[in-house]
């Protein structure tokens, strides 16, 4: 239970706390060919950044025309992406650092993501970071996906914080904008440079318009503290 006041963050997984777009791309690349749609680029990926795995499958049923059902391609993508992230997958250093500073000073924290709940633990023990959140919520687990704010209102009941007194960090427009309607602060660290002047982003407290190479953890956590409703 947070108490009354105190701050929470709450963190994206996918291209906030971790560079897993690599790859998702991968992992989407390989299923597309595998039935019959080659030529599946980066560019064609980043246009699914920030949505779900299962959103993003829907698309994909839609825009390339996949007979095969929602719960088979899901799975299989979850199969193929899992196999690449339990080989490699990158913590950004500032962000790592991030986290420590977070738990040095006993600020509750939880992981609110897209991915599936196997990706997220796959993901959060592979890099270490499981002794770090032990809270975090799947899409899967909530009614609706991103823009939509349930995710992170789940994080925020399992950690026993109140919306106002929660801080999301997210990479994607999407997200955002979910934390928006959540009622949380939020910074913003856009994956995709060139998508920072969605309108979207202009809802972050805090825009760190060049990304992961202009995140600090001391520019952040000066900002959430700095930031913090006054107690009434």
């Amino acid at each position: 239970m947070v108490l009354p006041g105190a701050t929470a963050v709450v963190f994206d997984l996918d291209g906030t706390l971790v560079d897993s777009e690599p790859n998702y791309f991968e992992a989407a690349r390989r299923l597309l060919a595998d039935r019959g749609v080659p030529g599946f680029t980066w560019a064609d990926h980043e246009r699914y950044v920030g949505i779900s795995t299962q959103e993003t499958l829907a698309l994909f049923q839609e825009r390339y025309g996949l007979g095969a059902p929602l719960d088979e391609l899901l799975a299989e993508t979850n199969r193929r992406y899992l196999e690449l992230a339990r080989a490699s997958t990158l913590v950004y250093p500032e962000m790592r650092v991030f986290v420590e500073l977070l738990a040095g000073e006993g600020v509750p924290m939880a992981v609110a993501s897209g991915s599936s709940s196997e990706a997220i633990e796959a993901i959060l023990s592979g890099t270490g970071l499981d002794s770090r959140f032990t809270t975090y919520v799947s899409a899967d687990e909530v009614a609706r996906g991103k823009p939509a704010p349930d995710v992170f209102l789940e994080a925020a009941r399992r950690l026993g914080a109140a919306p106002a007194d929660c801080v999301v960090l997210e990479d994607a427009a999407p997200g955002v904008a979910a934390a928006h309607a959540a009622g949380m602060r939020c910074i913003a660290v856009p994956y995709v440079a060139a998508r920072a002047d969605d309108p979207a982003f202009a809802e972050a407290g805090l825009l760190l318009r060049g990304g992961q190479a202009e995140f600090t953890a001391r520019t952040a956590y000066d900002w959430i503290m700095g930031s913090a409703p006054t107690p009434s």
